[in-house]
């Protein structure tokens, strides 16, 4: 059974930073492409930033030199370093397995830019 923990969020002003976290209770971690989704009121859930066992990282345009990802096998935790934020950039934050184990969705954490 995968168990997924997302801490980190938070209410921030505009330019400002949050790192979050995902601890992941998912057996063989370190060979899962894991991602970074969201989802805004109203809108569609999103991927934002994944990264393969490889360290291979993608992201959306959105986020693009503004996101970071990152991951420690060590700890199976993925993290989203995210700066510059933006108002648009208000949502819940949620990781997965990319592409997305639809059991495994956890509560995700808050993120709130304010302008």
């Amino acid at each position: 059974q995968v168990q997924l923990v997302e801490s980190g969020g938070g209410l921030v002003q505009a330019g400002g930073s949050l790192r979050l976290s995902c601890a992941a209770s998912i057996s063989i971690f370190s060979i899962r492409t894991m991602g970074w989704y969201r989802q805004a009121p109203g809108q569609q859930r999103e991927l934002v930033a994944h990264i393969t066992s490889r360290r291979i990282v993608n992201y959306a345009d959105s986020v693009k030199g503004r996101f970071t990802i990152a991951r420690d096998n060590a700890k199976n935790t993925v993290y989203l370093q995210m700066s510059s934020l933006k108002p648009k950039d208000t949502a819940v934050y949620y990781c997965n397995l990319c592409p997305a184990l639809e059991t495994a969705w956890g509560h995700g954490t808050q993120v709130t830019v304010s302008s």
